[in-house]
């Protein structure tokens, strides 16, 4: 049984980190498309951040140059750095893992990040 768990939300200040972690069971990870989404109230979910199979990323305008994902095989985890934060950051960040070829779609239950002085 496949299983993502999102850690590493809380509660910062506006210019603040943090790092969120994304740790699965039951799938490996560089087999997988890796993506972050965030929610935040009264919005639709919004892609975030993308980690490739291959390792290649792209990131949504609004968070290029301030978020960064990364992927660590061996601990089987997927991580986003998030530097500079603003209160518009504020949401509940999802991992999210596909394999199309397969039709798998995985998701974690979310971890909440609050900017907020």
């Amino acid at each position: 049984q496949v299983q993502l768990v999102e850690s590493g939300g809380g509660l910062v200040q506006p210019g603040g980190s943090l790092r969120l972690s994304c740790a699965a069971s039951g799938l490996i990870f560089s087999s997988y498309v890796t993506n972050w989404y965030r929610q935040a109230p009264g919005k639709e979910r919004e892609l975030v951040a993308v980690i490739t199979s291959a390792g290649g990323t792209n990131y949504a305008d609004s968070v290029k140059g301030r978020f960064t994902i990364s992927r660590d095989n061996a601990k089987n985890t997927v991580s986003l750095q998030m530097n500079s934060l603003k209160p518009e950051d504020t949401a509940i960040y999802y991992c999210n893992a596909v394999r199309r070829l397969y039709k798998d779609n995985y998701w974690g239950q979310g971890t909440q990040v609050t900017v907020s002085s």
